[in-house]
C-alpha cells in the first residue's frame, strides 16, 4: 500500500477528524497533492490540456463548421465572437474560479447559493445525457477510421457492393425535360437530346433526377442504415454498438485511476486533432475549388441577412456552451482538482483563445473540402451538404464509501452509459441525436447558465438579511464583491480597474445578453426536422418533457429550501435559505483564513455533501 492509500486508510477510520490530510506526495508525478481525500492535477500542463480537451473536440471541428454552414457562412462568425467575449469568457472565468475555490463538483459547490442547488442536479442530468449521445459520435468517427484503412475509399465512389443505387453519382445528373412534340403529343427527353436537336426546355417542364453523392449515401445506406423516420426504429446496427462499446472502453480506461490517468491521455488527445486537422487543410487548400468554400466562409457569399435571425444567435450562444462546457459542470469538476492558488484567470483565457482559434481553424479545413465538393457537382456552396463529471458528483455525495471503489464505479458508469446509447446506434439513431442536439443542447444550457450568473452575482451572500432595510443597506454594495474577493484569495488582489470589464459581465452585460437569446429563440422557435423529414408530434412532446425534466429540480429544491429554512416571514426564510451553508468555503481549513474561519458552535464534517433526501437541512 503506498503512502497516498495509507493516509486514506487513515482517514476512513475516523469520522471526527477537523479537516482532510494535506500535502502528499503524488505517486506518478512524485508533487505534493495539496488535497489528498480528492487529490490534485499531476501538473498544470495536466490540467491545461485537460480544460482545453475539455473545450476542444467535436464541438469544434463537427459542430462549429456544421453551425456555420448552416447559418450562412462567415456571417456566423460575427455573432460567435460576440458570444464569445460577452458570453464564453466571463462564464469561464465564473465556472473554473467556482470550481478552483470550493474544490467540489457542480452540485456540492452550491453550498453558496443552497437554494440553487437544483441547478447542480440540472447541469449534472444534461451532462449524462450529452454523454451518452456524444459517445455515438465518437462511435461514428471509430467507423470512419476502420473503413478508411480500404482501398479505394468505399465512400469515393459509387459502388455497388455497398449498395449503391441508380441515384448516386460523383456528378449531378442533368434534368429531364417534359418536352411537347409538333403533333401535341409529350415526351420526356434528356439534355443531350435538347442540344442535338437545338431545343430548349419551356420553363415549368423540367424533371429533375434524385441524386446523391456516393459519400452522402454511403452514410445513410452504410453506416447508419437509415430508418425513413423517427417511428420507424429499426434493429440495431451492430458493428455502430462495437464501434460504441470500444468508445465506452476507451473512456472507461482513461478514467479508470481519475484525474491522475485521464491527465495523461489527453497528451494525446488534446494534441493529435491538431496534427490531423493540419494535414486536412493543407490537403483541402490543394484541392481544384476549395477557394469556391474558402469565400463561402469569409468571403462575398457569406448570407450577412442571417444576422436577424433569431435562430442564428441563439446557436451562437449555444455553441459557446456547447464548445466551452459552459453551464454543464464539466468545468467546475475540472477545476475542482487545482492546487487552491492556481492562476484560473490566465488559464480563462487560454483556454477561451484556444478554442476560438480552433473552431475557426477548423472550419477552414472543412469549407476548403466543401468548396471542392462543390466544384466536382457544379453547384453553390450553400447547396453541396445537407463521464468524469457524472463520477466526481458520486465520489463527492458518497466519499467514504465510494472513493476506494473508484475502478468500480467508473466500470458502472459506463457499462451504464453504453446500454443507454444503443438507442442512438439503432437505425433511426441519428434521428434520436438530432432530437437531443435540438432540444438539450440550447435552452437547458443558457438557462443553467442564467441561473449561475444570477445566483453568485445578485444572490450570494456570507450573512442572512432579516428585514427590508438590511436588504435596501446591502444594495449600496455589488454583490459580485463578495465573489470577487474568493477570488482574490486565490489569485491575489487586483485593481478595481481589472474587475471593472468582469463584474459588469457578470452582473449585467452577460446575464442581459442570455436574457435576450433565450426569449429571442423561444418567441421564433420552429418544429425540429432532420434535413426535409419532419418528426413526429409524440417526438416533439418528447422533447419538451425531457427539457421540463432536466429542469424541475430547480424550482423544486428551491421550494424544499425555503420551506425547510428558519424563520417566521417569508422574507425570513427566502434569506435564510440563500444565505451560504455553515462550512462552505475553500475545502482545506489552510486556506479558509479569518473570512471563512468556521462557527465556534459548528462540529459537521468540513465540505460534507449536504445533498440529503428527504430531509435537506444543514
Amino acid at each position: 500500500m503506498d503512502q497516498k492509500e495509507l493516509v486514506l486508510s487513515a482517514c476512513s477510520q475516523s469520522d471526527q477528524h477537523t479537516h482532510p490530510p494535506e500535502d502528499t506526495l503524488d505517486p506518478i508525478s512524485g508533487e505534493a497533492d495539496e488535497n489528498v481525500e480528492r487529490g490534485n492535477w499531476s501538473s498544470k500542463t495536466d490540467y491545461l490540456l485537460s480544460m482545453i480537451g475539455c473545450a476542444v473536440g467535436l464541438g469544434n471541428v463537427w459542430r462549429f463548421p456544421y453551425l456555420a454552414y448552416r447559418n450562412g457562412g462567415g456571417t456566423f462568425l460575427i455573432p460567435y465572437v460576440i458570444t464569445l467575449v460577452l458570453v464564453g469568457m466571463p462564464m469561464f472565468f465564473l465556472d473554473s474560479s467556482l470550481g478552483q475555490f470550493a474544490s467540489l463538483g457542480p452540485v456540492p459547490v452550491w453550498k453558496a447559493v443552497p437554494t440553487l442547488q437544483g441547478v447542480g442536479i440540472t447541469m449534472v442530468l444534461f451532462g449524462a445525457i450529452c454523454e451518452v449521445y456524444y459517445s455515438c459520435i465518437l462511435a461514428y468517427s471509430l467507423y470512419y477510421l476502420f473503413a478508411s484503412f480500404q482501398s479505394p475509399l468505399p465512400w469515393a465512389d459509387c459502388f455497388s457492393w455497398w449498395g449503391a443505387d441508380e441515384t448516386c453519382s460523383r456528378t449531378p445528373k442533368d434534368p429531364l425535360c417534359n418536352f411537347t412534340l409538333d403533333g401535341g403529343s409529350f415526351e420526356i427527353v434528356n439534355t443531350t437530346w435538347l442540344q442535338a436537336n437545338n431545343e430548349t426546355c419551356l420553363n415549368g417542364s423540367e424533371i429533375s433526377v434524385p441524386h446523391q453523392g456516393p459519400s452522402e449515401q454511403y452514410w445513410d445506406k452504410v453506416v447508419l442504415r437509415r430508418s425513413s423516420s423517427m417511428d420507424e426504429t429499426g434493429e440495431i446496427v451492430w458493428y455502430l454498438a462495437l464501434c460504441l462499446l470500444l468508445a465506452w472502453l476507451m473512456v472507461g480506461a482513461a478514467l479508470s485511476k481519475g484525474i491522475k490517468s485521464s491527465g495523461k491521455v489527453v497528451y494525446f488527445t488534446a494534441t493529435f486533432p491538431y496534427v490531423v486537422l493540419t494535414i486536412l487543410l493543407i490537403r483541402g487548400v490543394t484541392l481544384e475549388g476549395a477557394s469556391k468554400g474558402i469565400e463561402f466562409y469569409i468571403g462575398s457569399q457569406s448570407n450577412f441577412s442571417r444576422l436577424a435571425d433569431a435562430e442564428v444567435w441563439k446557436d451562437a450562444a449555444t455553441q459557446i456552451f456547447y464548445s466551452l462546457a459552459l453551464g454543464s459542470g464539466s468545468l467546475i469538476t475540472l477545476s475542482s482538482y487545482n492546487k487552491f492558488h492556481n492562476n484560473c484567470y490566465r488559464d480563462s483565457i487560454v483556454v477561451c483563445i484556444v478554442n476560438c482559434a480552433t473552431s475557426v481553424f477548423a472550419g477552414f479545413v472543412i469549407f476548403s473540402i466543401l468548396g471542392h465538393m462543390a466544384h466536382v457537382q457544379d453547384k453553390p456552396v450553400s447547396e453541396v451538404a445537407q463521464s468524469e463529471t457524472n463520477i466526481t458528483i458520486l465520489l463527492d455525495q458518497f466519499p467514504k464509501f465510494l472513493r476506494s471503489k473508484r475502478l468500480y464505479l467508473t466500470i458502472g458508469v459506463c457499462l451504464l452509459f453504453y446500454f443507454l446509447g444503443l438507442v442512438y446506434v439503432t437505425q433511426a439513431g441519428i434521428f434520436w441525436i438530432n432530437f437531443i442536439d435540438y432540444f438539450c443542447a440550447g435552452w437547458i444550457l443558457i438557462t443553467t447558465g442564467l441561473l449561475e450568473l444570477i445566483g453568485l452575482s445578485w444572490i450570494y451572500e456570507r450573512k442572512k438579511s432579516n428585514t427590508w432595510a438590511e436588504v435596501i443597506k446591502f444594495q449600496g454594495r455589488s454583490r459580485t464583491n463578495r465573489f470577487i474577493k474568493d477570488i482574490e484569495m486565490m489569485i491575489g488582489e487586483r485593481t478595481w480597474l481589472f474587475w471593472l470589464w468582469w463584474r459588469a459581465c457578470w452582473f449585467f452585460i452577460t446575464p442581459c445578453v442570455l436574457t435576450i437569446i433565450l426569449i429571442w429563440s423561444l418567441a421564433t422557435i420552429a418544429p425540429p426536422t432532420y434535413g426535409s423529414i419532419e418528426y413526429p408530434v409524440w417526438a416533439i412532446a418528447l422533447g419538451w418533457c425531457l427539457i421540463i425534466f432536466c429542469m424541475m429540480w430547480i424550482p423544486i429544491v428551491t421550494v424544499v429550501r425555503v420551506v425547510q429554512a428558519e424563520g417566521s416571514t417569508l422574507w425570513q426564510k427566502l434569506s435564510s435559505a440563500c444565505a451560504s451553508a455553515p462550512d462552505w468555503g475553500p475545502y482545506l481549513e489552510k486556506h479558509r483564513g479569518e473570512r471563512y474561519s468556521r462557527r465556534p458552535d459548528y462540529t459537521g464534517i468540513p465540505n460534507q455533501q449536504f445533498l440529503t433526501l428527504p430531509e435537506m437541512k444543514f
